[in-house]
């Protein structure tokens, strides 16, 4: 992903199973409601390629404006509001309550906290009822959707570079990987790209 993609969005299925159990308050979310979250977060970031509107922009022009350069290329998303089902229809929401849950690390697609961190780029994009009917997804007057290139990714790269140190270690797993043609020095070169790259986000 280093070297062949130009923009990578993360989204973490352990930020999608917080954003369940903390926000929207399931006991046992299913993979169609983390489908869901993703499905949200993902219409709202292509929204201004998919509807006519001055600001529009394409992936391009995304990448030309969030990504300083071709390593530090991903982005974490976010999306607001999340509320739960139960009082969903109880809540009143201003623009300024959308920017602030927005920017909050338990709406983040990725578990990272942008705190402990700084942003180099930030895009938002806001879908209100009353511009065009179609845009905000069923169910909410206005959402919006947050995309930002920030220092804090380094967390989740950490983390799985400990993941992936402690299986090697191990060895779990790896005779899948060798039996389909794999080298073990593969995995070393993965753990050295990934201490390049948190070294890069620091």
């Amino acid at each position: 992903m280093l070297g062949n993609t130009d923009e990578t969005f993360c989204i973490d299925k352990e930020a999608l199973y917080d954003v369940c159990f903390g926000t929207l308050k399931l006991a046992t979310p299913t993979y169609t409601e983390l489908n869901h979250l993703v499905s949200l977060t993902m219409s709202g970031m292509t929204t201004c390629l998919r509807f006519p509107g001055q600001l529009n922009a394409d992936l391009r022009k995304l990448v030309v404006n969030m990504v300083p350069y071709p390593l530090l290329h991903f982005l974490i998303s976010g999306f607001a509001p999340f509320t739960s089902i139960r009082s969903q229809e109880y809540r009143a929401l201003t623009v300024a309550d959308l920017v602030r849950q927005m920017f909050d690390a338990k709406n983040i697609m990725a578990a990272c906290d942008p705190r402990h961190g700084r942003y180099f780029t930030v895009a938002a994009n806001f879908r209100e009822k009353n511009t065009y009917k179609r845009l905000p997804p069923r169910g909410l007057k206005m959402s919006a959707t947050f995309i930002g290139n920030s220092t804090a990714v380094q967390e989740l790269f950490k983390r799985i570079m400990e993941q992936l140190s402690a299986m090697f270690r191990r060895k779990a797993f790896l005779h899948w990987y060798t039996g389909e043609g794999m080298d073990e020095q593969e995995f070393m070169e993965a753990e050295k790209y990934l201490l390049n790259l948190v070294s890069e986000y620091q």
